[in-house]
């Protein structure tokens, strides 16, 4: 475990890109896994296959990311700890986020069969696309307990800069992930199913090769010092932290499942091409959470410390490296999305689909740059009410967007109000930065 020494070092580029660099390998590799899954299925040169992967994979990401609030409560409340030098209670916290994976992994199997009825009962979609989809998910259900741990691993590993570990975690689970997919689809014939169990296998791995490397922490006696674990006042904060990320993340993932459903009302080919599209928001977020992520520890680090100063530096040295993130890959999309549109799709429908709406994939990292790194500054922060607030206003503002540009535009409309959504969040979480900085003094 680090020390608290180095948590309170100096706060300098070398150290955010220490902590950014590694996240940023490990995270572009999940969207170049979705891209691998979406590459698989294009293969069979057929559309439904492609929409029946995508909205299955969109569906149980945000049943998951429902648990997200575990990945970021646990980055935020360990990084405030370790900078408070209280390292017991880091110890403990690991515990109690695998305690609350373990309950929500298992409800989520025990409650698979109205949930996937409730997601259809939303999703417009073609009979052949619901019934691949269902095959889909059915299988990658099974994993649900070890995806939820993995959330509190990982941002365990982060709050204490131990990137390097989480960046091996990810191209472990990632790559098998990939292979699998790759040999089960093309080598065996299996089709979406392939993908589903490839995905379900490389979880499992995920979650023992996680504890594996947090062995260090869950052999300390406080890992398993109950009356410390259960300790009331510090189950109450983790509680309101959690909860006030969990209302968040339904209103973000609402934006994200409804984006996908209303696109679908447009046919299995636009719904395919907006699937390839989300290739490239996925990168896009991917690359510069690495530096989120680095606000997150740096900014909880200096709460924990309770060093204004080191607060503001943080997040003023992650957001300018964000900055060049986008604009780099801002660059990327324009002149080289169609090439990226051609490698994940053969079919000739979606990819000229796909083409069309490649301009809003151009703006997306520039526009998007606020709201991502905003985020990371306020978990580290734990400043989770305001997030919570300002993500209703965003919601809200995306749903009148949607409303007014649909029939307008169409699908490109939807796109645009997907954007203003980035844009609305940034704006109001901005608006409340300078109250973070008074409370961190």
């Amino acid at each position: 475990m680090a020390d608290t020494a180095a948590a309170q070092g100096p706060i300098t580029h070398a150290r955010v890109l220490r902590i950014a660099g590694p996240i940023v390998l490990a995270n572009i590799s999940v969207p170049i896994l979705g891209a691998v899954d979406t590459g698989v299925v294009g293969q069979l040169g057929e559309a439904a296959p492609i929409g029946a992967v995508g909205i299955g994979s969109v569906i149980l990401t945000a049943i998951y990311w429902m648990f997200g609030f575990l990945r970021m409560g646990t980055t935020g409340l360990t990084s405030q700890a370790h900078g408070a030098g209280r390292t017991g209670e880091v110890a403990a916290l690991l515990t109690r986020a695998l305690i609350i994976a373990a309950a929500g992994g298992v409800a989520l199997v025990a409650l698979q069969w109205p949930i996937f009825a409730g997601a259809f009962m939303l999703a417009p979609t073609s009979d052949a696309v619901e019934e691949l989809a269902r095959a889909y998910m059915t299988i990658r259900i099974w994993s649900a307990p070890a995806m939820i741990a993995t959330f509190g691993i990982t941002g365990w590993l982060i709050a204490l800069e131990r990137t390097r570990a989480v960046l091996a975690l990810q191209l472990w689970m990632n790559g098998l992930n990939a292979a699998l997919s790759v040999w089960f689809v093309l080598g065996l014939g299996w089709g979406v199913e392939g993908v589903a169990l490839a995905t379900f296998l490389a979880e499992w791995s995920g979650l023992a090769m996680g504890l594996w490397l947090c062995r260090a922490a869950l052999r300390k006696p406080a890992a398993t010092d109950w009356p410390r674990v259960f300790e009331p006042e510090a189950l109450k904060r983790m509680g309101t932290v959690n909860g006030h990320i969990l209302q968040r993340s339904f209103m973000l993932e609402g934006i994200v499942v409804s984006f996908l459903f209303v696109g679908a009302r447009f046919g299995d080919v636009t719904l395919a091409a907006n699937q390839v599209l989300l290739q490239f928001l996925h990168f896009t977020g991917y690359a510069l959470d690495g530096f989120a992520f680095a606000a997150e520890a740096l900014v909880g680090q200096a709460v924990g410390a309770r060093a204004r100063a080191r607060l503001r530096q943080a997040a003023i040295l992650a957001s300018l490296w964000g900055l060049m993130i986008t604009a780099l890959m801002a660059l990327a999309f324009w002149f080289a999305g169609g090439w990226i549109i051609d490698i994940m799709t053969t079919s000739p429908e979606v990819r000229s689909a796909a083409r069309s709406y490649l301009v809003w994939m151009a703006l997306a990292p520039l526009l998007g740059l606020s709201a991502w790194m905003l985020d990371g500054i306020f978990i580290g922060a734990t400043r989770t009410r305001d997030m919570r607030d300002m993500m209703a206003v965003s919601l809200v503002i995306y749903i009148l967007a949607v409303l007014a540009l649909i029939p307008l535009l169409g699908n490109h409309g939807l796109w645009v109000a997907l954007l203003i959504s980035y844009v609305a969040r940034g704006l109001t979480l901005g608006a409340r930065y300078p109250a973070l900085e008074r409370a961190a003094a």
